[in-house]
C-alpha cells in the first residue's frame, strides 16, 4: 500500500489521468457527499465482496473514505485478495472538501 495526498490525487485528475478510485464509506455517507468515485463499502469488502472491481486487480486502485482509516484497512484487505497496487488517500473526503469543496472527479 502506498499513500497519496488529496492534492496529489487532484493534480493527477486535473492532468487527465484515468484512475480507478474507490469510496469505501457506507451508502448514506456517499449519498450525503461524494467526489464521484465508485462506491464499495468496507462492510462489503470485509465479506470478500469485490463485485465490480475484479478487473482492477493488476491496476492501481486509489481508495478513500471519510478520514483515511477505513481506506487503509480496505487497502490491506484488497491486497490479501490479490489486488497488486493499492493507494490510500490520506485525510479522505474530509481533507478533499476542506481543500477543494465539493469538486467531483468526473
Amino acid at each position: 500500500m502506498e499513500n497519496i495526498t488529496t492534492e496529489q490525487l487532484k493534480a493527477r485528475l486535473d492532468a487527465g489521468e484515468q484512475l480507478h478510485i474507490l469510496d469505501v464509506r457506507e451508502a448514506d455517507e456517499y449519498a450525503a457527499a461524494n467526489i464521484g468515485a465508485l462506491l464499495l463499502p468496507l462492510s462489503k469488502l470485509r465479506q470478500m465482496d469485490t463485485e465490480g472491481i475484479d478487473g482492477w486487480k493488476s491496476d492501481e486502485v486509489i481508495v478513500h473514505c471519510r478520514s483515511g482509516k477505513r481506506s487503509m484497512e480496505a487497502c490491506m484487505l484488497l491486497e490479501t485478495m490479490g489486488f497488486e497496487k493499492t493507494v490510500n488517500v490520506v485525510g479522505g473526503i474530509m481533507d478533499w472538501q476542506a481543500k477543494f469543496g465539493n469538486a467531483r472527479i468526473n
